[in-house]
This record gives C-alpha cells, sequence and structure tokens, in this order.
C-alpha cells in the first residue's frame, strides 16, 4: 500500500498501539482551517487494517463538510478503534486511547459512535479534555440521539417540502434502515404523525419494540428484509445505519422519490449522487441532515446549553432548503451542491479563523 497517496487529503494520520490493553487504532484529522477537528471513535471488529483505514478516512472527510455545513468552529476528524465492542473493551484500553489523542495537543476532540459508549469516555476524560459527548454528570451535555433524530425530521420536513410540496410529515409512507437511537426516535417521531412504515434492522426485538408502539397510535409498521425495504413502495427512504448503502444495486431498485436520513456517508461513490439525480430521486446529503448530534457536542466545549442547541439544530431545515435551491438553480446533484456550499464556507473562514489558535478553544477539564 502506498499509504501517502491514500492520505494525501488528510492533514495527520496517527495510529495507535499498545499491547497492554489491547488497544489498536486510527486517528485521522482531514481539515483544520475552521478549527481544531472534531469526530467520533466508533469500535468495530474490523476484517482488516486496510478496512479501517478506509473508513476512517471516509468518515473523518465527511466531517469536514458536516461542520463546514453546520458552521461550527471545528474541522474534520475521527477515530476508529480496532475490535469487537461486545467483548474486546476494557477500561485501560480507554485511558490508553485518551492519552493518544491528548498527545495531538487539541488538534482532534471526539467521543461515542457507533460501538462505543459515553460511559467508555468517562475513562477517556482522566487522561485529556479533548473528549465530547460523556454522561451529564460528568459534565457533558448528555445524549446526543436526541438532537441527531430531531435534525433528520427537520430533514425531512425540508426533503417533503422540496418533494412534494409541503412540509407536513404526515400522509407519506417511509421505508426506515435501522431502529437504533436515533432511528427508533425518528421512527417514533413519524409514528406519531399518523404514517405508514416499512422497517428493518438486524436486530428483530428493535422491530418488535417499534411494532408494539405503534398499537399507540394511528401510525402502522411493516417489518421487511433488507432486500424488500429498497424496493419498498415508500415516498422517502429514512436510511439510519451504516453507509454505502445507495450503490448501484440499490439505485436499480429503489421506488422512493426521496432519501433523508441519518446515516453516514450514505452515497458509495460520488458518481451514486449524479445517478440519482438523473433518476428523479431527491438527496438530502447526509452530513446536513445528521448534524444536530455534532452541533451538541460543539456547543459542549462552551458549556452545555440545551436550548441553544435545539436552535442551532432548527437551522437544518433552512439549510437543506439552501441546498435544494441552488441545485435546482445550477442543475447539478445535491450531493455537489452541498459540497460547493460547504467549501465556499471553509474558503471565505480562512482569514478569519486563522487569527484563532487552536490551543485557545474553550474547553472543560473534569480532574479540575
Amino acid at each position: 500500500m502506498d499509504m501517502f497517496s491514500h492520505i494525501s487529503e488528510h492533514e495527520q494520520v496517527v495510529f495507535c498501539n499498545d499491547p497492554s490493553t489491547g488497544l489498536k487504532a486510527i486517528i485521522a484529522i482531514h481539515n483544520t482551517t475552521l478549527g481544531p477537528a472534531l469526530g467520533g471513535c466508533r469500535m468495530r471488529p474490523y476484517a482488516s487494517f486496510e478496512e479501517a483505514l478506509f473508513d476512517v478516512l471516509r468518515l473523518s472527510k465527511g466531517m469536514t463538510y458536516k461542520c463546514a455545513a453546520a458552521d461550527v468552529d471545528f474541522g474534520g476528524g475521527k477515530a476508529v478503534i480496532i475490535g469487537d465492542p461486545s467483548k474486546d473493551k476494557n477500561p485501560e484500553m480507554f485511558r490508553s486511547f485518551g492519552q493518544f489523542v491528548d498527545s495531538l495537543n487539541g488538534r482532534f476532540y471526539t467521543g461515542t459512535d457507533m460501538g462505543t459508549t459515553p460511559e467508555d469516555f468517562v475513562h477517556a476524560i482522566k487522561e485529556t479534555n479533548c473528549i465530547v459527548g460523556v454522561p451529564e454528570t460528568y459534565g457533558g451535555s448528555g445524549d446526543s440521539s436526541v438532537p441527531t433524530s430531531l435534525g433528520v425530521i427537520y430533514g425531512i420536513q425540508a426533503t417533503n417540502e422540496a418533494a412534494f410540496g409541503s412540509k407536513e410529515l404526515s400522509g407519506k409512507t417511509y421505508s426506515i434502515q435501522g431502529l437504533g437511537k436515533v432511528g427508533m426516535k425518528v421512527a417514533e417521531r413519524l409514528l406519531s404523525e399518523g404514517c405508514e412504515l416499512f422497517v428493518y434492522d438486524i436486530n428483530h426485538q428493535a422491530v418488535e419494540s417499534l411494532a408494539e408502539k405503534a398499537k399507540c397510535f394511528d401510525g402502522k409498521v411493516k417489518a421487511v428484509s433488507e432486500a424488500e425495504l429498497y424496493q419498498a413502495p415508500a415516498d422517502v427512504f429514512v436510511p439510519c445505519a451504516l453507509g454505502g448503502i445507495i450503490n448501484d444495486d440499490t439505485i436499480e431498485v429503489l421506488k422512493v422519490k426521496a432519501i433523508a436520513g441519518s446515516a453516514n456517508n450514505q452515497l458509495l461513490e460520488t458518481k451514486h449522487g449524479d445517478l440519482l439525480f438523473e433518476k428523479g430521486i431527491l438527496y438530502a446529503p447526509d452530513y446536513i441532515v445528521n448534524a444536530g448530534g455534532l452541533i451538541q457536542v460543539a456547543d459542549e466545549l462552551y458549556g452545555p446549553n440545551k436550548d441553544r442547541v435545539l436552535q442551532k439544530t432548527a437551522t437544518i431545515y433552512s439549510s437543506l432548503l439552501e441546498i435544494y435551491r441552488y441545485s435546482e438553480s445550477y442543475g447539478i446533484p445535491t450531493s455537489k451542491a452541498a459540497d460547493k456550499f460547504c467549501e465556499a464556507r471553509m474558503e471565505a473562514r480562512k482569514k478569519r479563523s486563522s487569527f484563532f489558535s487552536h490551543s485557545k478553544r474553550p474547553k472543560w477539564d473534569i480532574r479540575n
């Protein structure tokens, strides 16, 4: 592997190895134009080092655009820990990880992501101040899935406005992939509006739980297989699980008129945004729709304030409408319109951001 060709778009990639704790991790810092890098740390039993590197590079680049779109003073970064979160975790591993994060001297802030929990990072904050999204009892802002799911609802409303002429959630059918902390909250809100849902999750208990909750609402839930989900006769596809699910195979069978969900990196390749545009499927760029959690953890570093977070999360609706208008005006896919929007913002902020040292960014210290 020609390593430098793989990381050519990134400022820094750090490989973390601590045999005594079993820690094998990669930290990727993509771009710090707007401020220190910010991005979660996920833990997965990657099949190979190459797979882990590919994932962290894609995710960290996505965070750069997400931070720009959300208008927070942070750049893009991400971390991955190679291992099975169900059996390989231990407190010392996360203390060790915290030491590696701290060695970057404020260039990278991180917290929970897929496969990790806020409680894991209670151990990491004993070694570094550069942790966000810890439990409220430790000075954090709490469950980030709340603003994330709310942001997805705003994203669906903006998408409905652009695709169907009304932001109303009711009267539409939705296919939801993934009923985790975010997907479940989104599904429950849609059910409360009387919507019909097609749902799939690898966790059958989550599907059964949602079906039971549906009895309290006018909405309906139909459990389907993953293959059936892509072909479901829904109006809007709401992906809330893994990325890369918008690809050659799925685009060919999708029957929806729009896509708006929380999953990161939904497009397997850039060309798939073009293909959606050509097929007439309105795509809500994922890093705009799922920015609610980022808004919360970025805000946390200035002192947790839920009202401020909710107010800023509401701007996802107007930001997405602006992207849709830009896409329509210039006849380009929404994925490219969003990228251009973010790149223009980063270019405009270059001079302003350079006046502030990363070391002066606000932060709290649990050890004081």
